[in-house]
């Protein structure tokens, strides 16, 4: 495990947090690494310019995953430039924590049009632009797991998730294309931590027997393995990356 040599990898969302420290270990791993960001240009140009000083591949492409004629384009200039895709990431999403009763309608459609739809139209694209044999990583989350309130609509969209994973899994295994979720727990990003006062980031890390919180590099050796050719026979899997929260 942890050689993908010449392997072309798209990761969408890969600016920052778990994004970024996936794309940097893939690229340790020999891959080369599609950073793909939303607005992100400078946290973009940054991930691909650590890769490059590390001795690796990887060119920044923009692209709202939300867009079916961005993701066509991300596709496109990602095989233009490398020649093929080989593995998809879809780490792209956001995540607004509010009770359903506070959720307006703008917090409902910008969490599925971003979390379920971009997920979709990567995969319609996949569906035909994917290299034989290749990989597919979804991203859903652990909170699926538990019923915490203020998560009903984030999770909603990541159970969506789950189910594309496991339909596509069947669409496309003809081509020997393996298609699997990840379920990361708490993590020390931006997108989890933003807002929250440390006693409740404190309490969720408590829920772990580990007493602590994931860090992005936890979630990201789980995807270099499912990037990896050794796990090609795992397949429609969600696999939670939780330290044991759930």
């Amino acid at each position: 495990m942890g050689n993908l040599s010449h392997k072309v990898i798209l990761i969408t969302g890969a600016s920052r947090g778990i994004g970024a420290a996936i794309a940097g270990k893939l690229a340790n791993a020999g891959a080369r690494v599609i950073v793909n960001y939303a607005g992100g240009k400078a946290a973009a140009d940054g991930v691909v310019s650590e890769i490059l000083t590390a001795g690796g591949e990887a060119v920044a492409i923009q692209a709202d995953v939300s867009k079916a004629e961005d993701v066509k384009n991300l596709f496109d200039q990602a095989i233009a430039h490398y020649g093929r895709v080989d593995v998809l990431v879809n780490n792209a999403g956001i995540m607004i924590t509010k009770s359903i009763r506070d959720t307006t309608d703008e917090d409902f459609d910008r969490q599925f049009n971003i979390n379920v739809k971009g997920v979709f139209n990567t995969l319609r694209e996949a569906a035909t632009k994917l290299a034989d044999n290749g990989s597919i990583i979804n991203f859903s989350t652990s909170v699926n797991r538990i019923m915490l309130p203020g998560y009903a609509t984030y999770v909603a969209t990541k159970a969506a998730v789950e189910q594309l994973t496991r339909v596509f899994s069947k669409e496309v295994g003809g081509r020997g294309i393996n298609v699997n979720s990840v379920s990361p727990g708490p993590t020390n990003t931006e997108l989890f931590t933003n807002g929250k006062p440390q006693e409740v980031i404190n309490r969720l890390a408590s829920l772990s027997p580990f007493n602590r919180i994931g860090e992005p590099d936890d979630i990201a050796e789980m995807v270099l393995f499912l990037a990896s050719d050794q796990a090609k026979w795992i397949n429609a899997q969600n696999i939670g990356v939780n330290g044991g929260m759930a």
